[in-house]
């Protein structure tokens, strides 16, 4: 079915993901995320403001749908139309360039995030000055 051809009403039922692939489907072309959501908001009869407001929403449609793949420079089509490659490097290759004379040796780093002292430096007196009061206490 033509996106022309659909009521507006039936449009406005439909979420943006549907309509983008009835784009791309006629289209048979990539095309710009603007672009696309462009023509969406054309058909649907919604803002420039509308546009700038749920752009980031529509962006986040797309790349969580499976139906469309995100191209090289910014470009969008469905993903039926790509096929995926699968690159098998030949292990001689890696082979030649691996010097397996000189054992590769892992810097140490410094966790920053873990304080090993705080650990064994906690003790009853960080909680000597600690009261405990109930509500009725604290309201009078």
């Amino acid at each position: 079915m033509k996106l022309k051809d659909i009521p507006k009403e039936e449009l406005e039922l439909m979420g943006y993901d549907d309509i983008a692939y009835i784009i791309l489907e006629e289209s048979k072309k990539k095309m710009k995320i603007t672009d696309l959501f462009q023509k969406i908001c054309d058909a649907l009869g919604l803002s420039e403001k509308d546009f700038e407001n749920q752009i980031a929403d529509f962006f986040e449609i797309l790349t969580t749908d499976k139906k469309f793949v995100m191209l090289e420079n910014g470009y969008w089509d469905l993903r039926t139309r790509h096929s995926e490659k699968l690159v098998i490097e030949d292990e001689d290759e890696d082979f030649e360039d691996v010097d397996y004379d000189e054992p590769e040796v892992e810097e140490e780093t410094e966790d920053v995030f873990y304080d090993e002292e705080a650990d064994d430096d906690t003790s009853d007196d960080d909680l000597k000055d600690l009261v405990i009061i109930d509500e009725d206490e604290e309201n009078m």
